[in-house]
């Protein structure tokens, strides 16, 4: 197939990578972009997989913490003129404590009854909608609860208390002293906001990323021409940096930059007087994954004068 000058430009976004080399990849994988961005990545070209290109929603993310259980929303807005409006700061407010009883199940989020309006979540966004006069949007929710212990939470860019541009809530489990385990949960909060850490141990990352940066290891070493046992090593030692690099348990604490998270939570029971256990973190960035859509004037004016760009 041939490749567009559009997808050229779209991988090199991606990747920072020079035309001439998305253009090759490109063309080796015909047009698949995610392994194109592989290709470019097992010779060295690529440093990430992830896009950096801008998103295109604004808006907030909310959390509310109650005792045990704790709540984290995202809601979009068109721009974020519309964020910082009072209106729809106190919807996503309300819609991160409503969160609570809603299991992480948008569509259950949607059709709670808001409250003072008589009417559901989903019906009080499309009010606002209409009178703010900009689309908005609830994304997704998710809790955490623990039996006993406590929820830390942290939001960063906050423009009131418990909204902010970045959140992030984690589970831990302890029977220890409360407000030594909030301070710690605090901590593990803002690194994991820092960090963005795949997973909170080997043991349960996703497999297919694990595969999936296996298999780019290894051709990277193979490039090298050293023997078969050789390049096994090379990427077992590869692997394991990646386990350290992406599990919350294993990166470098970021708070003194020296210990490593786990030995940290370790370290810790011994002020809060119990075992303390990780059971579950997540993190919500603004938009992340979502594309603004790019008009090109140009494209669309060969496209209708039927010219191949």
């Amino acid at each position: 197939m041939s490749v567009t000058a559009q997808q050229v430009k779209e991988l090199r976004d991606m990747t920072g990578v020079g035309m001439m080399d998305c253009k090759k990849a490109l063309a080796e994988t015909g047009g698949d972009m995610e392994a194109a961005i592989d290709w470019l990545r097992t010779r060295g070209l690529a440093k990430a997989a992830k896009k950096a290109g801008r998103v295109a929603a604004e808006g907030l993310v909310g959390i509310n913490i109650e005792g045990t259980k704790g709540s984290i929303a995202e809601v979009n807005s068109e721009t974020d003129f519309v964020a910082r409006n009072d209106q729809f700061q106190s919807i996503v407010g309300n819609v991160a404590k409503l969160a609570l009883d809603a299991a992480g199940d948008v569509g259950k989020l949607s059709e709670m009854p808001y409250p003072g309006s008589g009417r559901s979540v989903s019906a009080e966004l499309t009010d606002a909608i209409a009178k703010i006069g900009e689309n908005m949007n609830l994304r997704r929710t998710a809790t955490l609860t623990v039996s006993d212990g406590i929820i830390g939470s942290y939001v960063h860019n906050t423009v009131k208390p418990g909204l902010g541009k970045l959140g992030v809530i984690v589970a831990l489990e302890s029977t220890g002293d409360k407000a030594a385990l909030a301070n710690l949960g605090k901590q593990i909060a803002m690194h994991i906001a820092n960090t963005n850490p795949l997973s909170i141990s080997p043991d349960d990352i996703d497999q297919d990323v694990v595969a999936r940066e296996r298999a780019i290891f290894t051709e990277q070493a193979k490039e090298s021409g050293k023997p078969a046992e050789v390049v096994a090593k090379m990427v077992e030692g590869r692997v394991r940096k990646f386990y350290e690099e992406s599990t919350l348990l294993a990166q470098t604490f970021v708070i003194d930059g020296e210990t490593k998270v786990g030995d940290v939570v370790k370290n810790a029971e011994k002020e809060v007087g119990a075992p303390i256990k990780v059971t579950g973190f997540v993190r919500y960035a603004l938009g992340e994954g979502i594309e603004k859509e790019e008009t090109d004037f140009a494209a669309e004016v060969a496209a209708t004068a039927g010219v191949n760009k």
